[in-house]
């Protein structure tokens, strides 16, 4: 749930055009290469053609995906979505947590799992304190898409009995005021499924999704969302005027704002070190007068313990506003590291260790 990008700065400009690559690069042959004569004596046409100057449409393209392959995730997680349904209960997550744990040492992205893990941790990790933190973050995530694709046939009573929360009176109090509220939510615990609870218990729910291929996958995401009674937008043009009637209907705007995912962000300290978060969580709430909430959904045994903090100042600029969120996200990812959901790069230094 990436910020509108209309909501965002401006992109960055595009790169010169020395920085993109030549056509040979790309794998397509240019004129007078080995690869281009090759082409050119397979040309069916004959001799005498093949020797002519092949005219630009007769430059080869790169071969289609097959059509199998194309749609091989949407198959996986259907596939998913089926056996997640078909396992009882008391089976399914520790099924999920177990077989995440087990997958750590075949995945690539485990060291940038590490580095995340020891940036969230109150205080230095040993060797084995850090293994016991990585496999533990997979097994949360495991635990997170079991939940996520069992929602649909979820006993809503039971997650209502496990379910417990903290700072509700807050956001009662600012819906009683009419302008809606922005939740400013990491990616960590059982977000999904908390968020049906506030559906559930009369408060409208808005998110943004960020499109996924192939466009069936994304389809068939959007309405699982919606199936949880979540209003689901399109990261897009249309985003931010979509999230700004939601807030003018006094209702609640959830946005994931512990990565840049869209990039164009601001720069903020989060744990220790420079980086960009998205903005729009930030502007949104400044330019509705809507109070903007630090919120997480943590797993809490085999429930879910939500805890929504005080309104963040807006007070000053957006850069201003995004640091105190960036804070507030800080100690409530500190509280539980584990089930921080976070496996890509986010900060200027992953990526230099990355490549």
């Amino acid at each position: 749930m990436a910020p509108p990008a209309d909501l965002a700065p401006p992109p960055d400009p595009p790169p010169p055009a020395a920085l993109v690559p030549p056509a040979a690069d790309l794998g397509v042959p240019r004129r007078g290469d080995g690869a281009w004569r090759s082409l050119r004596a397979k040309d069916p046409r004959g001799a005498a053609e093949s020797t002519a100057s092949p005219s630009p449409a007769a430059v080869p393209t790169v071969p289609a995906v097959p059509e199998w392959r194309r749609l091989r995730p949407y198959y996986v997680f259907r596939a998913a979505s089926a056996v997640a349904n078909a396992l009882p209960e008391r089976v399914a997550v520790p099924l999920a947590r177990r077989l995440a744990r087990m997958a750590v040492p075949f995945v690539g992205n485990r060291e940038m799992v590490a580095r995340h893990q020891r940036r969230a941790a109150s205080t230095p990790l040993d060797a084995r304190q850090l293994d016991r933190a990585v496999r533990g973050a997979f097994g949360s995530y495991g635990r997170y898409w079991m939940e996520s694709l069992r929602v649909p046939t979820m006993d809503p009573q039971r997650i209502a009995a496990g379910l417990s929360i903290e700072g509700l009176g807050q956001l009662e109090a600012a819906l009683a005021a009419g302008r809606g509220a922005v939740l400013a939510i990491p990616h960590l615990g059982g977000w999904e499924v908390g968020g049906t609870w506030f559906v559930r218990q009369g408060f409208p729910l808005t998110v943004v999704v960020e499109a996924l291929e192939p466009p069936e996958l994304f389809q068939w995401f959007v309405k699982l969302r919606e199936s949880f009674g979540f209003t689901v937008v399109p990261l897009g043009m249309r985003a931010g005027m979509t999230l700004v009637r939601a807030l003018r209907a006094n209702q609640i705007v959830a946005l994931l704002s512990d990565r840049d995912i869209a990039g164009g962000g601001v720069e903020v300290d989060f744990f220790g070190e420079r980086t960009t978060l998205p903005a729009g969580p930030a502007t949104l709430a400044r330019r509705m007068k809507a109070p903007l909430h630090p919120t997480a959904i943590f797993f809490h045994g085999r429930g879910h313990h939500v805890v929504i903090r005080p309104a963040v100042s807006l007070e000053g600029t957006v850069a201003d506003v995004t640091q105190r969120m960036a804070t507030e996200l800080e100690a409530l990812i500190r509280r539980a590291p584990e089930q921080w959901h976070l496996f890509q790069p986010n900060w200027p230094s992953d990526r230099e260790n990355t490549f």
